[in-house]
């Protein structure tokens, strides 16, 4: 079965949609969704390299022969468990949409599977040009779902959000021509844009200062993807703007487009220059771990202190990522799926919310659980994964992220850690802080004496308690954090032989750096070693 029938399948939903009547366009939204996502699973039973490093449902396709561009996708581990949960979020994000979303209805489930499509390709893509078309396809329908169905200022966040996300891209998109242009030099004219040939050239041909300008090229645009501070504010204002929809894809799988082009290109790519710069990385990560925490415990809006959080809690994803550990990197790709699981359910419950009191206002609402217990359950639940509670799924990630930050050991006989203790204990008082925040926000909005806005307005269609619809969206999501809270192993398995696999030159770089670090990076280039 070939990636490319997964990748296809919503784009024709989306066709379909377009010549059809708006009263089905929901219906047929979601049949293909669901569709794409028994695939995506039936893929996945299929997918003979769990727990290793090869890519597996490889097609290849000629495009630009000359210029050495293919149309090639095929996933490992790492890539298939976001294809997995990209296809798992689209389909309730649909279903989610029923009742708030009616008014163009058709371009908005049709702008839904296009972003699909975009989200899949980024994951799937095993040439440059066609993960950098798809890296910003993904900008176009989040546009439009935002400017068109959003807030009061969906215009400003919308283009706010473009922009910003556009702009960095260009500087990603300038460092992977230079290393792809570099490679046609080194093979006397011949181009080519795979992701494995060009990732293994620029690792062991490139200079150190080349490697550096790479690294600062690559991560403007995906530290503003993530996003890292100090490049993060366009975020609350897109997530608070946005249609609930929007939120959750947003923060379920949008955000890891920048965490995955890490993992897939810095890590691989420029090993010497990360080894340098990866303390300087995870200063910024902590910073916005506790900078977006402290934020979020002064909000009145429930969906802005939401997106805060999501600033902050990728804070430790990143902190994985640059910890150059193997325990510390298996938490971060958890982290990748645990956050779009719970904090996606959470702008689900706060959309839920404002359908019934059209407020997020938590001076205005209180005490739901009065009114509410099923969803009152269910935001307690979802606090509770996204807070660290042991036994759900936001644990085990944030406990692999510290504890491989931890580590700190110049022997390259074993893993090492290019961090240590110091980063680990800094970044943990954004699990105290994150505790006390959400907890605080639970207290007013669940707990307490009822408090209820002027409801005018209100839809009436709606009961007053979750609907068996939106209580099926929830069911999956919470049974997910449950299970990947008590075997996290079945997990962390599947992607190990990949993590090993990015991780194999730095336990000797490691050393070399820790026993005499490298120079400043200098404008000359360097002789070129081996």
């Amino acid at each position: 079965m070939t990636l490319w029938l997964l990748l296809l399948i919503p784009l024709v939903g989306a066709a379909c949609i377009f010549v059809t009547k708006a009263s089905i366009a929901k219906w047929i939204a979601l049949g293909v969704s669901s569709f794409v996502l028994v695939v995506s699973i039936l893929m996945a039973v299929q997918f003979d390299q769990w727990g290793t490093s090869q890519t597996g449902l490889v097609s290849h396709v000629a495009w630009l022969s000359q210029l050495g561009v293919t149309l090639d996708v095929g996933v490992d581990s790492v890539a298939l468990l976001l294809v997995l949960l990209t296809t798992l979020l689209t389909p309730l994000c649909v279903w989610g949409s029923f009742t708030a979303i009616t008014s163009r209805r058709k371009e908005y489930y049709a702008w839904l599977l296009i972003l699909e499509t975009a989200m899949l390709g980024v994951f799937s893509a095993q040439d440059l040009i066609l993960f950098y078309v798809s890296f910003e396809l993904t900008l176009v329908p989040m546009f439009f779902l935002i400017a068109i169905y959003g807030g009061k200022n969906r215009a400003h966040a919308s283009v706010k959000f473009f922009i910003y996300t556009f702009t960095g891209s260009l500087f990603t998109l300038a460092g992977f021509v230079y290393v792809a242009w570099q490679y046609q030099v080194s093979q006397y004219g011949v181009w080519s844009f795979a992701i494995h040939d060009l990732a293994q050239f620029a690792s062991t041909s490139l200079s150190y200062s080349e490697q550096c300008w790479i690294l600062l090229a690559m991560l403007a645009g995906f530290a503003v993807k993530i996003p890292v501070f100090p490049v993060h504010t366009w975020l609350p204002l897109a997530h608070t703007e946005a249609p609930t929809a929007g939120s959750v894809i947003l923060a379920g799988v949008l955000l890891k487009l920048g965490t995955f082009g890490v993992y897939r290109f810095v890590l691989p790519m420029v090993p010497e220059a990360l080894v340098a710069y990866a303390p300087a990385i995870a200063v910024l990560a902590i910073i916005g771990i506790l900078y977006a925490a402290l934020i979020c415990w002064v909000q009145d809006d429930i969906k802005k202190l939401v997106a805060y959080s999501s600033i902050s809690h990728l804070g430790f994803c990143v902190l994985g990522l640059v910890a150059l550990n193997p325990i510390a990197l298996e938490g971060a790709v958890l982290y990748m799926i645990n956050h779009g699981l719970s904090t996606g359910a959470l702008f689900f419950l706060i959309g839920m919310m404002y359908e019934r009191y059209h407020t997020r206002d938590m001076n205005s609402i209180g005490g739901l659980a009065k009114k509410m217990p099923v969803w009152s359950f269910f935001m307690v639940f979802f606090v509770l994964a996204s807070v660290g509670l042991p036994g759900l799924n936001g644990f085990i990630s944030e406990f692999m992220c510290l504890m491989g930050t931890f580590i700190a050991t110049a022997d390259a006989s074993q893993w090492p850690g290019v961090l240590g203790p110091e980063y680990a204990a800094i970044a943990a008082i954004g699990m105290v802080l994150a505790a006390m925040y959400l907890l605080i926000m639970v207290g007013k909005v669940v707990f307490g004496k009822l408090k209820e806005p002027n409801q005018d307005g209100a839809l009436s269609s709606l009961p007053t308690d979750l609907s068996p619809r939106e209580i099926g969206i929830l069911v999956p999501l919470a049974a997910l954090c449950i299970w990947i809270g008590v075997q996290p192993t079945v997990l962390t398995d599947a992607m190990r032989g990949s993590v090993e696999e990015v991780l194999a030159p730095y336990p000797r770089l490691v050393q070399q750096e820790q026993e005499a670090p490298s120079t400043p990076i200098v404008l000359e280039k360097e002789d070129q070693h081996g």
